[in-house]
């Protein structure tokens, strides 16, 4: 699921390269979505990358490539009927918590898939229920997202995967965590407090760092476990 802008940006784009064959300069762009800075479109753009419908093609100018559009993109719900899966342990996922096995476990709903730009509030829609071992639960709300794309590879999170989330509002520096950004997308990174900013890093060397102010960043949820379905 896109935001609209992001929708918008993303057809603005295929439009433009199915006319012109080349992609649209930032300022036409931001022409395009009435914004008032590229910055706006920056983002846009990083989020839609993240989620695997834009490519950016090195060393040419304005070279972006459209990967897929939002109807091309295939669901990932559960076909009706199937029987819920159970988790499995995983190994060698870096420094991210992997689920240990426990005998007692908690059903916990699966809201969505999450990747830079989709709201929390857009996919808050219960979708499936997966057996968590209480083990990494305690006390406190939580639930499970699914993962889309490549932006945390190297801590161990994989596109696919499910993450276990506990509800918070607050984390430390160095808590990978579901952060709402400027109140319109949610992304799942490593924050990292840098005197009065916030700084929210992915684990891919082929994504920036992107740093806020401390009032345009809300903590949704904090990482507490992961999930991975071998097939």
């Amino acid at each position: 699921m896109l935001t609209r802008k992001q929708h918008e940006l993303l057809m603005f784009i295929h439009e433009r390269i199915k006319e012109t064959g080349v992609s649209p300069s930032f300022d036409e762009m931001k022409e395009a979505l009435d914004l008032a800075s590229k910055s706006g479109i920056h983002r846009l753009i990083t989020a839609l990358e993240e989620r695997g419908f834009l490519r950016r093609l090195p060393h040419r100018a304005r070279a972006l490539e459209v990967v897929k559009l939002p109807q091309q993109a295939t669901t990932t719900a559960p076909p009706k009927g199937r029987a819920p899966f159970r988790p499995q342990l995983v190994e060698g996922a870096g420094d991210t918590p992997v689920m240990p096995i426990a005998n007692d476990t908690r059903e916990l709903p699966i809201l969505g898939r999450i990747a830079a730009g989709t709201p929390i509030e857009a996919i808050q829609q219960e979708r499936d229920r997966i057996p968590v071992p209480e083990t990494i639960l305690g006390a406190g709300e939580h639930f499970v997202l699914e993962i889309a794309g490549d932006s945390m590879i190297n801590a161990g999170i994989l596109d696919g995967d499910y993450v276990v989330i506990r509800k918070t509002d607050t984390a430390n520096s160095g808590d990978i965590v579901v952060a709402l950004v400027m109140g319109e997308e949610a992304t799942l990174k490593r924050l990292r407090k840098k005197g009065a900013s916030i700084a929210l890093e992915a684990s891919n060397p082929a994504y920036e760092t992107r740093i806020f102010g401390p009032d345009q960043v809300q903590v949704q949820g904090r990482l507490v476990g992961l999930i991975r379905r071998y097939h």
